[in-house]
């Protein structure tokens, strides 16, 4: 059991540590909002990562299959999704109180990298891919929990270094830097965007 939870361990380490759309967000949202925004950013992430730990660990053929054949247009979903995330934050200013965050933003960090991770094709042909490679064949229910749990807090550990850490250089953000920050961070996500959009698995 425990080789089977260090097994998800890695493999949910492997899954967010890639920095990409979702990485961008907590970072930028880390820099801007503090840590429990980004960890919450990161938390919707690791969440959709146990999700699809669990379908390919549970061995649910059919739901895997359905998610694979439909990449292409969840790519779209996600594409779009990460556009509007760009060019508003491109567009964002400086908010003059960055310690008050309300429960709808803290849920919106949540949800929004939960959809979008559960939308990115890249992350469900990771899955497939390294699943295949990590995890042995014919888990029974009790070895598949175990499995993802390590998945899930592999995944959420990441965020939780990768948020607390980009964090302590917030002290370095004069507003007209995080302007800036903004600015580049918002072109790279919607980079990222234009990618999802043009992905033709």
């Amino acid at each position: 059991m425990i080789s089977l939870f260090l097994r998800g361990l890695v493999l949910g380490i492997s899954i967010a540590a890639p920095v990409g759309p979702i990485g961008l967000l907590c970072i930028r949202r880390s820099l801007s909002y503090g840590t429990i925004t980004g960890l919450l950013s990161g938390l919707g992430a690791a969440t959709a990562d146990g999700v699809y730990g669990a379908i390919a660990a549970f061995g649910l053929a059919f739901i895997s299959n359905f998610l694979t054949n439909q990449a292409r247009w969840l790519g779209i979903i996600g594409g779009l999704f990460l556009c509007y995330l760009g060019i508003t934050t491109f567009l964002s200013k400086p908010a003059e109180k960055t310690a008050e965050t309300s429960r709808t933003g803290l849920a919106g960090a949540y949800l929004s990298t939960f959809g979008l991770t559960l939308t990115n094709p890249a992350t469900i042909l990771s899955f497939v891919l390294l699943f295949a490679g990590f995890a042995p064949t014919g888990l029974d229910y009790g070895q598949a929990v175990v499995m993802v749990g390590g998945v899930f807090l592999g995944s959420a550990l990441w965020w939780l270094i990768l948020s607390s850490g980009v964090s302590r250089l917030r002290h370095w953000l004069t507003p007209g830097r995080l302007v800036w920050v903004n600015r580049v961070f918002g072109v790279l996500i919607t980079g990222f965007g234009i990618v999802a959009l043009s992905w033709r698995g």
